[in-house]
């Protein structure tokens, strides 16, 4: 359906970010702007990213 464009190591700061942002909505300032986490969650479990294919970049192994 998509095409892979994110890399290993991309992917894996992209889901520790996402899952930092989503323990912020039930942890210390418990802010619903965490909930922003899901998309580079999202973006990192199904290794692809929208904005990466509009703008032409790949951070995959060649």
């Amino acid at each position: 359906m998509f095409k892979t464009n994110v890399g290993t190591i991309d992917r894996a700061i992209r889901i520790i970010l996402g899952l930092f942002l989503l323990a912020l909505t039930m942890v210390g300032p418990e802010t619903p702007w965490g909930y922003i986490g899901i998309i580079p969650l999202a973006t990192g479990i199904l290794r692809t990213c929208p904005l990466y294919s509009l703008v032409g970049l790949n951070t995959c192994a060649k």
